[in-house]
């Protein structure tokens, strides 16, 4: 075993390939941690609940796109509040809250949101402000909230609400400040207005600070959760999608999965297949006839249909789809493993093993699987990617368990929304590539231990 251990490392080390496989492999190991580790699992179970990611943008590009580009495009911004002030008298207290950000790009942001949980009594004021990198302060938005009146407790006492750029008092507030432009602002956006020049219909670049004001007789009031989303068109490492998901995420996610669908079916189809054709071949007789016979017929029905057909009478579950690819996928190394079994149990050790009375399970497993161990492997590792574009093929034809964000997944939705036609590249390419690694990361390793294989052999 120790000279076995040693073959196969010398092996992967003196393959470029191998080595190239491993690297990469390890890297896909170490994404796979980082994500299990990380990043949050309510973002992996929120996947497909739609009002988890309403506060990303919708069909945004990669922010790393602006490095390439002369004129930068806006990037979708979530903003925490910064500042807390609470100024109070003897009737009153107001609470004051700044959100502030630097606009460096050169086009209008799409919109702006500002989100916020009250608690309070009575009907508190709301005013919202914008001071301009210029020194100008725009009123946006003053009215009174609702009165919260009931019987419940005052932790009860809570209301949330959003403030839209599409707000028609914002609008109305803004074309008050129409003299202070040197152009027509009557049919422009307010967002456009808030960020443009006094003299020129241009991008203001610099520091926004947005002021939020709560006024209350109720000295307990409180702001909770409030946050200001300025609308981009570019967002995080890899964009969104036409259902506002970071797809970053879903390529994090779709890492271990992947990987999981692989090692489990490949590592399972390739131990159940070599034990039953090494079996078949050192019993030979009728014991080898039937159980050939049985692998042929295994092996004479098309994987793909019945996959097809089992997904959609059955389930689309992800683990009965890894199932069903197990029973599929042991058949081809069965018969290998036994026509080398058929030249393994006549050499002069298994013979002397069988005249010094030892059980067929233990010449089985001590003396002839041990010799065909290379091929395993080699088979382990070159049958991960056939499991994985299986598992990807399957989802891309909507037949993939939708509960999961695997690359498949991700490229069927890609298809169902007209992502190549629309040119959303981001949406397709990725996935693509972290298929097209993770296959050659296995072949790359499995060429390599192809070559001990034959040298065994």
């Amino acid at each position: 075993m120790g000279l076995f251990r040693n073959d196969l490392s010398t092996s992967i080390l003196k393959s470029k390939t191998g080595m190239s496989g491993v690297g990469i492999l390890l890297c896909l190991i170490l994404v796979s941690i980082f994500t299990m580790v990380f990043v949050p699992l309510d973002t992996y179970k929120q996947w497909n609940n739609p009002s988890s990611w309403t506060s990303f943008p919708k069909s945004a590009l990669p922010s790393w796109v602006n490095t390439f580009l002369v004129k930068k495009i806006p990037e979708h911004q979530l903003l925490e509040n910064t500042q807390t002030t609470i100024q109070t008298d003897d009737n009153t207290r107001k609470i004051i809250q700044n959100f502030e950000m630097d606009y460096t790009y050169d086009y209008f942001p799409n919109d702006f949101i500002y989100q916020y949980t009250v608690e309070y009594l009575g009907t508190p004021v709301l005013e919202f402000d914008v001071i301009r990198p210029d020194g100008a302060t725009l009123h946006l938005l003053s009215y009174s909230l609702p009165d919260l009146k009931s019987n419940t407790a005052y932790s009860d006492k809570v209301y949330s609400d959003k403030v839209f750029s599409t707000n028609e008092s914002i609008r109305k507030n803004i074309l008050l400040e129409s003299d202070r432009f040197a152009f027509s602002i009557d049919n422009m956006p307010s967002e456009e207005v808030i960020f443009s020049k006094f003299n020129a219909h241009e991008v203001l670049k610099g520091k926004y600070t947005f002021v939020t004001k709560i006024s209350t007789t109720d000295t307990r009031s409180a702001i909770h959760d409030s946050k200001l989303i300025v609308g981009g068109k570019v967002f995080g490492l890899i964009g969104t999608d036409d259902q506002r998901r970071d797809l970053a995420i879903g390529l994090l996610w779709g890492t271990p999965l992947a990987l999981f669908i692989g090692i489990t079916v490949s590592v399972a189809s390739v131990v159940s297949g070599l034990i039953y054709g090494v079996f078949a071949g050192y019993k030979g007789g009728k014991t080898d006839e039937s159980m050939m016979r049985f692998n042929d017929i295994i092996y004479a029905l098309p994987a793909l249909p019945f996959l097809i057909i089992l997904s959609v009478t059955i389930s689309n579950s992800i683990f009965l789809m890894i199932g069903f690819l197990m029973i599929f996928g042991w058949v081809g190394i069965a018969k290998v493993s036994r026509s080398m079994a058929l030249q393994i149990k006549n050499r002069q050790f298994v013979e002397a093993s069988r005249t010094m009375g030892q059980k067929s399970s233990k010449i089985i497993f001590k003396h002839i699987i041990p010799q065909i161990m290379p091929y395993a492997l080699a088979s382990i590792a070159i049958s991960v990617p056939a499991a994985i574009t299986t598992e990807a093929g399957l989802s891309f034809l909507g037949l993939g368990d939708p509960s999961f964000p695997t690359w498949g997944q991700i490229l069927h939705d890609a298809s169902t929304h007209g992502a190549v036609t629309r040119g959303l590249w981001w949406w397709v390419i990725p996935p693509g590539i972290m298929i097209s690694l993770t296959g050659l990361a296995f072949v790359f390793v499995g060429n390599s231990l192809d070559r001990l294989s034959r040298i065994k052999r």
